[in-house]
């Protein structure tokens, strides 16, 4: 078997580009929780089990592969060597030590897929980072408010580290999540220079159909963020599924040729007001209903997070390509 590892930058961007849609994964946390993981109130989150239950992390990414995801994330949304140092006690080697087993946990998941499905389907490990918000374990992340008494600069020397962590253990691209704030979004382009063979999206935590968390019109983040021609897409995540269609229509003109959208809502039954989960039973009906015209929007990147599990996941495969018997296509 060839080598499943894109070669070179371009490569990835001719991949995508290829084979567009390419399925993303789900809530990687909300499945672990249904694996038995106790992760609420956890200042780590999932990234605890880098540390404690390694093996959890590799069943997770596991399921989503065999249920169609063409990327996987790593565990590393609220991973920080801070944090880990904080809340594991452990020194600064051992903490970038585990940010990069996030990384190679995916791998091995994804060597392991290719094993029950051999084949040449390439499949990608996107080393996801969240927000400093992320770290604050405060909702943050919703509102970005930590922003404004933080300069560029700032935001820059605490992204660094962990970018280098997940480019140095090989990711595939680099996932920037959940990001509030216009500022925050200038800092990560601005970053992302810095490692010029590298490549990742950038997606945006909004407030409503038009505005990111910070109150700054989407068509304006989009615009910064597509200043940087190493993203290779902009969009939106954990948004309900009905903001996403006029959230990319907002900014379909600040889109730039090189980038295309990535989308991955929740399963919409956040309740902003009460702060917490409903059981609305709506999350099976979020994706076959509106994925096709996000793909008509240009999205090249669709998944789905918090609340949206394997099952969701293979039925945004059948919906758009065609169910599990297209896993060995590519």
């Amino acid at each position: 078997m060839t080598s499943l590892s894109m070669s070179s930058s371009d490569d990835l961007r001719g991949f995508l580009t290829k084979h567009r849609p390419l399925i993303l994964d789900g809530g990687l946390a909300t499945l672990l929780e249904v694996q038995g993981a106790k992760l609420k109130g956890d200042p780590l989150w999932s990234a605890r089990l880098l540390h404690t239950n390694p093996q959890a992390v590799r069943d997770a990414h596991q399921s989503f592969l065999l249920s169609g995801a063409d990327v996987i994330s790593t565990a590393t949304y609220q991973a920080s060597i801070p944090g880990f140092i904080s809340h594991l006690k452990v020194n600064a080697d051992r903490a970038r030590e585990l940010l990069m087993s996030g990384v190679l946990l995916a791998q091995e998941s994804v060597k392991k897929f290719h094993s029950v499905c051999p084949g040449n389907r390439r499949v990608l490990v996107a080393g996801s980072i969240g927000p400093y918000g992320a770290f604050l374990h405060n909702g943050s992340e919703y509102s970005g408010a930590y922003a404004d008494r933080m300069s560029i600069e700032e935001l820059k020397d605490w992204h660094r580290p962990h970018i280098n962590c997940l480019v140095a253990a090989g990711a595939d691209l680099i996932a920037f999540e959940t990001i509030p704030s216009i500022k925050e979004a200038k800092a990560v382009v601005d970053l992302l220079r810095e490692f010029p063979n590298s490549k990742a999206w950038l997606s945006f935590s909004c407030k409503d159909a038009q505005c990111i968390s910070d109150g700054s019109l989407f068509a304006d983040a989009v615009q910064v963020a597509c200043r940087s021609l190493q993203l290779l897409a902009v969009g939106v995540n954990c948004c309900p599924a009905a903001d996403v269609e006029p959230l990319l229509q907002s900014a379909k003109s600040q889109l730039s040729q090189h980038a295309s959208w990535v989308v991955y809502p929740n399963s919409g039954e956040w309740d902003a007001e009460k702060g917490m989960w409903q059981t609305s039973g709506r999350t099976s009906a979020w994706a076959p209903a509106l994925s096709h015209m996000w793909v008509e929007q240009g999205a090249a990147l669709i998944g789905g997070c918090c609340q949206v599990g394997p099952d969701h996941i293979e039925e945004l495969r059948i919906q758009l390509k065609g169910g599990k018997e297209s896993l060995l296509d590519f």
